[in-house]
């Protein structure tokens, strides 16, 4: 690609991290149909594109594929040398039936994903664990513990807590924790946030504002709307990321959104951009954001969404699209 990723700094940690990462939570997975949404050489056609890009910061999960995703990326990742990648990978949901142990933070599950989790992409460390979810079953002091124990055994780099569920108080609360043990905290956090999912701003996003914590978020094109694909006219047209096709049209198909997804568009014809590259721009604009996390089922879909980082949005077009749809606090004002 005739385009170079620039880094930017993960929060106040001393990492320098893609502006835009990669998300792989499509690799190995199967469809309702039976069908891969994508398979292992289009798999290794998406890492290296993003490679050609200049990107290095690729995330995965235990759970992707069944394992299949940190499996692909790891016999991509043995070709090339792994000091100059940050990986990131989750932990949380259960891997076993019928072992009710297999699941959740608790330290058992904990050091069995880490070790299958580094087998599985050949390397001896991770540059970033996420916990994919809070646990409200383990106490905190447990799954804390065992994270610093990652961390100061090498094996792991930084932490993180995925999702909105990890919410402001929770992690507040973590962190104060860790920080009167002497442990490590979270230092980067993952919620899903874009112009038409507005949850975390607020409380979240300021707490990690004051805190320094660094923001990846995830579904930044709210799982395809914001691509320009959904029309008034048409509703739900095309294949849905979501499982419960009526569900995903009643968060995504209002009008409200499709006002929102006006402004995106004419912001798009100002600077001859697409939908999608706008509403990642935002993203890059954005003073709370420290990059947004992107996949893609194509070659040319990931090309993109990668040549968002050439788009430069002026002030008053940052400031529309960020007002296009009120936030969760402004809807009572």
């Amino acid at each position: 690609m005739d385009l170079t990723l620039d880094s930017v700094r993960m929060g106040e940690t001393g990492l320098s991290v893609s502006e835009i990462a990669f998300g792989t939570w499509r690799f190995g997975r199967e469809t309702a149909a039976g069908n891969l949404e994508t398979d292992r050489e289009t798999a290794r056609d998406l890492l290296s594109t993003y490679e050609a890009a200049g990107g290095r910061f690729i995330d995965t999960a235990d759970i992707y594929g069944g394992g299949e995703s940190e499996r692909w990326i790891g016999e991509w990742l043995d070709e090339r040398d792994r000091s100059e990648f940050v990986i990131a990978s989750k932990v949380y949901w259960p891997t076993r039936e019928n072992d009710p142990n297999a699941n959740g933070l608790n330290r058992k599950h904990l050091r069995r994903q880490l070790g299958l989790i580094l087998d599985r992409l050949g390397t001896d460390y991770l540059d970033i664990l996420y916990i994919h979810r809070w646990d409200e079953d383990t106490p905190g002091r447990e799954f804390m513990s065992t994270l610093d124990e990652f961390v100061r055994s090498g094996r792991v780099h930084y932490l993180g807590a995925s999702t909105f569920r990890p919410n402001a108080w929770r992690l507040a609360r973590a962190n104060e924790r860790a920080r009167q043990h002497d442990r490590e905290p979270f230092t980067l956090t993952q919620p899903r946030h874009n112009l038409v999912d507005r949850e975390i701003e607020g409380e979240y996003l300021e707490f990690c504002r004051e805190q320094g914590l660094a923001v990846f978020p995830w579904s930044p094109l709210a799982q395809g709307f914001l691509t320009g694909k959904y029309t008034r006219e048409d509703g739900l047209t095309g294949e849905s990321t979501a499982s419960d096709s009526d569900r995903w049209a009643e968060q995504y198909l209002t009008a409200e959104n499709f006002e929102t997804l006006d402004v995106v568009q004419a912001v798009a014809e100002e600077v001859d951009a697409t939908p999608a590259q706008v509403a990642l721009a935002y993203h890059r604009h954005h003073p709370d954001i420290t990059a947004p996390l992107v996949g893609a089922r194509t070659v040319s879909q990931l090309e993109e969404n990668l040549r968002a980082a050439t788009i430069s949005l002026s002030d008053d077009q940052f400031d529309r699209l960020d007002g296009a749809k009120a936030g969760p606090f402004e809807r009572f004002l």
